[in-house]
């Protein structure tokens, strides 16, 4: 696997840095208190091709490999400390736009992935509902047709990006006897009639990423917005949750290499008992496996992005689901790290280590839980 950067990649990773250091992180602590979804932020970050990263250039995109995107990704949770902003972008790439990409008719790709590119539009999945989290296929959501219409009924629920979507891809049975091979997928936009937003949902991370539910109820969708065929719904599921496992924690990676750096010099500048932190065992052999986990997290997703470009986009079940559960834990641990190495100042809200540490929490449910990547992984290996 050659994961040595050509100097455009690294001008590029150098760009991003600069841009969210710059640009994204200003007001952040108030931002989260209020839970504040930024729609400029969010077109700065068009601007500068964030969000069309992995797209081709016909559609707006910049066409980047999946090692590329991985890498910018990385580099933005470096430079950003907005974690809400970087999960909305990714949900907005990976359940959106990548089906669109994958499934969608020429028409349909047109119609909405350039304004996605450039941020004038918002997207996001549909598929979690009430009472079905992880068992994402166990859905009650129908489709009925209706001449050359489909009448949607059902409630959504833990949607990304909701409150501020213009369009979603929303899963439904259109043949409720078949199951999961009954499902289908749809492109609805916000303001269609039948279709209500909820009301934005107060979280304990994350809080600038907007998050509610989806009520349909008599919503009614040209046939045309079906995304590829009836009942294709669980393959395409399963082509946007495979990218999405595999690069959505990229930006986490950037984030504990910024902690790390953040304690090493905490480490070597604070003294107790006459002497640097670092000196004493407990703390550095701390910073040691914050390294270790790094270095682990970093090779795991490489691991994926290799291994999408090896194979031209097809899904990677096993990598995603390595990359997804091992960064997850290793996130939330070394934010508690972090928070323990810098003490009573780590526990203070103005270090913004305390909302690293609510934001991390998340990544071990979204994406599938890291139960749920540990029974994949298992069946992958034959168990």
């Amino acid at each position: 696997m050659d994961l040595s950067w050509n100097e455009e990649q690294l001008s590029l990773r150098e760009a991003i840095i600069r841009f969210a250091q710059k640009e994204l992180n200003n007001d952040m602590i108030a931002r989260d208190a209020e839970s504040r979804f930024t729609r400029e932020l969010w077109v700065r970050c068009a601007q500068v091709g964030l969000h069309g990263l992995p797209l081709p250039e016909e559609y707006g995109g910049q066409g980047a490999d999946p090692l590329t995107t991985i890498m910018a990704l990385e580099s933005l949770g470096y430079g950003c400390s907005d974690n809400g902003l970087i999960f909305s972008i990714n949900a907005h790439m990976w359940s959106a736009q990548m089906p669109l990409l994958r499934f969608g008719t020429e028409e349909q790709k047109k119609r909405y992935l350039p304004g996605m590119c450039d941020g004038s539009i918002i997207g996001v999945q549909g598929m979690t509902e009430p009472g079905s989290g992880s068992d994402a296929f166990g859905l009650k959501t129908t489709a009925e047709r209706r001449g050359d219409t489909y009448i949607l009924n059902g409630t959504k629920t833990f949607i990304t990006n909701a409150p501020v979507a213009d369009v979603f891809v929303i899963f439904a049975l259109t043949e409720p006897k078949a199951g999961a091979l009954g499902i289908s997928a749809f492109l609805v936009e916000a303001q269609t009639p039948g279709l209500q937003i909820g009301k934005p949902f107060s979280k304990m991370g994350l809080r600038t990423s907007p998050m509610s539910e989806l009520f349909f109820d008599g919503c009614v969708v040209p046939a045309e917005n079906m995304l590829g065929k009836a009942g294709n719904g669980m393959a395409i599921f399963n082509h946007s949750i495979d990218w999405e496992r595999g690069f959505i924690l990229a930006g986490a990676v950037g984030t504990m290499q910024r902690q790390l750096e953040t304690v090493i010099e905490h480490a070597k500048t604070r003294e107790q008992f006459g002497q640097p932190i670092g000196k004493f065992q407990a703390v550095s052999h701390r910073i040691v496996e914050m390294k270790l986990r790094l270095e682990a997290s970093r090779w795991f997703l490489y691991q994926v992005g290799w291994a999408k470009l090896q194979k031209e986009g097809a899904n990677t079940p096993t990598e995603s689901a390595i990359a997804k559960l091992y960064i997850s834990e290793a996130w939330v641990q070394s934010s508690l790290d972090t928070l323990q190495i810098l003490g009573g100042y780590g526990y203070m809200t103005e270090t913004e280590v305390e909302r690293e540490i609510r934001d991390a929490l998340a990544s071990r449910i979204y994406s599938g839980t890291s139960d749920i990547q540990r029974n994949i992984i298992a069946r992958r290996i034959g168990l």
